[in-house]
């Protein structure tokens, strides 16, 4: 990734480097923009909501920290001890989490990955690198390949059909929508502006279906206040 168009980078590099950062700006043609608030990104474990938390203290054995970011997931594991490995696109975000001490830290996407793993962490609505549906099982073959006998995801998401409902709880949706948790987004932190990306938010039943279909299983750990929800996936006849 070009570092002149990689906005949440250069918000983690700010921060981490002078305690404050501006405004982190989103933008999608579904929704008014909103803000990342950047600080939120470097939270320490007690200050992470109940489905975060719960996550890390499942993970076991060699551990992968997908779209790590500022690397605060990995740096709770590692002064655990759990051997993890902090992977995101961002070249100044892998630049700033070895600053802070994340030991394995590697610049790739996640899907040109070839190392197994007995863990793999997707947290902060990190399976939406997925994009749409239509690329699930592209990402379920790919499980196949990195994720070690036995293993299991461990990702967050949220269902949110509620952005549709009207005053009297009555769900509609665009007609020319596939999928309603299928976005487009763009980002903005100062004069960089990122380029388009899709992201996915899956609301769980979708998931079990489509993990299904791919020799998956999945298992709704936590559910969070705001249509929310962390999920365990582990390959099917596979689960402890």
């Amino acid at each position: 990734m070009d570092i002149k168009k990689d906005p949440m980078g250069r918000a983690i590099a700010d921060y981490h480097r002078t305690g404050k950062a501006g405004r982190l700006r989103v933008f999608s043609p579904m929704f008014e923009k909103d803000e990342i608030p950047v600080q939120t990104l470097f939270r320490a474990y007690e200050d992470m909501p109940e489905s975060e938390r719960k996550a890390l203290d499942m993970a076991k054995g060699s551990t992968l920290d997908v779209g790590a970011g500022s690397g605060c997931h990995s740096l709770v594991l590692q002064q655990r001890g759990v051997d993890v490995t902090a992977v995101d696109i961002s070249p100044l975000s892998v630049a700033t989490m070895k600053e802070r001490g994340v030991k394995n830290v590697l610049e790739q996407d996640f899907f040109a990955l070839h190392e197994r793993y007995d863990t793999i962490l997707m947290l902060m609505n990190g399976i939406g690198i997925v994009g749409t549906l239509e690329r699930m099982p592209d990402f379920f073959r790919h499980l196949d390949r990195i994720l070690a006998p036995g293993g299991q995801l461990l990702c967050d998401s949220s269902d949110i059909s509620y952005v549709f409902e009207d005053e009297d709880g009555n769900i509609e949706y665009p007609e020319d929508m596939a999928y309603y948790g299928e976005l487009n987004y763009t980002m903005q932190y100062k004069n960089i502006m990122g380029a388009a990306f899709d992201w996915l938010y899956v609301d769980a039943e979708t998931l079990k279906r489509i993990a299904k279909e791919n020799g998956y299983a999945v298992e709704v750990l936590v559910e969070g206040k705001h249509y929310d929800y962390l999920a365990r996936i582990t390959k099917n006849n596979e689960e402890e």
